[in-house]
């Protein structure tokens, strides 16, 4: 297989490559596969409860919380994540997560365990929703095929997003493959390849997204799509904070270059 040196793939495929010839620790190996298969399971999980509960506007989920209660668990529920996802990124978060795997190898795991967190949060979230029962609108027929197409498609920039960001940082398998292979984790350089080349917070913009081309519309529905829209918008301005401690000149000119979350129509005039 011939792959660029620098790209995503070529990134992926070798830690992945790694970690199915690690080197001898059987105990080293065997927390690394556990922590491995944890994670991508609740992983996956995470992203079908998402995609289900929000194709059908949040009008389908397991939870059941009698009224007038339904109303404050949901807001918890809406809560949850985004406060616990900005705490994580933070320099004391950073700490607890190389806490929470066993010694000496916490810090290796601390990737897999944020995403072993941040999915088992938004499979809480997307399950244990508590309906109203009420439907606005329902798209049928050619809108219905339309919107589905709109919903499919931002799912897909997601997932480009994600990649182009660093698969093995997103999914949480930089941890555990690391681990696996015995090494330091290797964390992917400033993304600027792919969708970054358009906006600087595709991942973002992507997920916004998501939230408003669903095909059927509640109350529930609008709480989430208004308190995530706000969120996508206001988080990265922390994240490009971090960016501009880390690489400093060069993301100062990247964000020069690049707009923040809406891609320039035509190509306007360069800064100097």
């Amino acid at each position: 297989m011939h792959l660029p040196p620098s790209s995503p793939a070529k990134r992926l495929f070798d830690l992945a490559l790694g970690a199915l010839r690690p080197p001898p620790g059987p105990g080293r190996i065997a927390l690394a596969y556990a922590y491995g298969i944890v994670c991508h399971l609740i992983f996956a999980a995470a992203v079908l409860a998402m995609i289900a509960a929000m194709y059908f506007g949040m009008s389908e989920s397991f939870g059941r919380v009698p009224e007038p209660w339904h109303i404050p668990a949901n807001a918890l529920l809406l809560l949850q994540f985004p406060l616990a996802h900005s705490v994580l990124l933070s320099a004391r978060g950073r700490a607890m997560l190389a806490r929470l795997a066993p010694a000496p190898h916490g810090r290796t795991l601390a990737t897999t365990s944020y995403a072993i967190i941040a999915s088992a949060q938004l499979l809480a979230l997307f399950a244990l929703w508590t309906p109203s029962g009420v439907v606005w609108w329902r798209a049928e027929g050619a809108a219905l095929w339309g919107m589905t197409a709109l919903y499919a498609g931002a799912w897909a920039m997601l997932v480009k997003a994600s990649y182009d960001a660093g698969a093995e940082v997103q999914s949480g398998a930089l941890g555990w493959m690391s681990l696996a292979r015995n090494v330091r984790p290797v964390f992917p350089d400033m993304p600027t390849g792919g969708l970054f080349r358009v906006i600087r917070q595709p991942i973002y913009v992507a997920f916004a997204l998501t939230l408003w081309t669903v095909p059927v519309w509640t109350p529930d529905q609008l709480a989430l799509a208004l308190s995530y829209t706000a969120y996508c918008l206001a988080a990265p301005r922390l994240k490009e904070r971090r960016f501009a401690a880390l690489y400093g000149a060069r993301f100062a000119a990247y964000r020069a270059r690049v707009p923040y979350a809406l891609p320039r129509l035509g190509r306007g005039r360069r800064p100097r």
